[in-house]
């Protein structure tokens, strides 16, 4: 026997399937707005090279926001620096001695590998480049530092939107990145070994330690 769906209970129908297909395009939505903080959530590892006054500095950078860790290349007694921003303190690791010190955070420690830079006033695209295989756009950069006014040279890659390489004009500081993967971070990176001690006398707080700022 058929039966003949008409008047009001066709169109309760109607107004249901409605419903759930409003329903289901905001949960899509959400999802997809969830998805997109995840992408733009910056975590990457990369080789840094930081060239001050001649003096050439390499390490391996893993970053995740607010926190990140360098592993210096360089002899000296700190080998591994982890930047705790959410903590507002940097630990200094002594891995030969299984011990770390605890020093207080600054803002100059920053990385500097968003697009705009802190205190930027002005920016002049002045050419391109590939760089790492990736397009970059090459700008002029001048930024507000306190009282003083820098002048920096950025190469933007424009497929990443990354900047692979920062210099000082006068190119007494510069920093560039090799090999960058962006992908996510393991928590153990960012957290101190648990077989690691306090080191209470430690005074020395060598140029490894913070290789990423020009000087002032």
């Amino acid at each position: 026997m058929r039966i003949k769906r008409t008047g009001k209970f066709g169109s309760g129908i109607g107004r249901m399937v409605g419903m759930w297909s409003c329903r289901l395009m905001g949960a899509v939505a959400i999802l997809w707005a969830v998805s997109a903080v995840d992408v733009w959530a910056l975590e990457f590892t990369a080789d840094q090279i930081t060239k001050i006054n001649g003096r050439t500095q390499k390490s391996n950078i893993y970053y995740r926001e607010n926190m990140w860790r360098i592993e210096h290349h360089t002899m000296g007694p700190v080998n591994v620096s982890i930047v705790r921003k959410d903590k507002q303190v940097v630990w200094l690791l002594l891995s030969r001695m299984k011990h770390f010190k605890t020093v207080p955070y600054k803002a100059d420690q920053d990385l500097k590998v968003s697009e705009r830079l802190e205190g930027e006033i002005s920016r002049e695209e002045i050419g391109t480049e590939t760089r790492e295989g990736h397009p970059t756009t090459l700008y002029e950069v001048t930024v507000k530092e306190g009282e003083r006014t820098e002048v920096y040279y950025q190469w933007l890659a424009t497929d990443i939107r990354f900047p692979m390489k920062l210099a000082k004009k006068d190119g007494s500081w510069i920093v560039e990145y090799q090999h960058v993967k962006f992908r996510p971070q393991i928590d153990y990176l960012f957290q101190l070994p648990l077989n690691f001690e306090p080191l209470e006398e430690f005074d020395h707080e060598p140029a490894a330690a913070e290789p990423n700022q020009p000087p002032l």
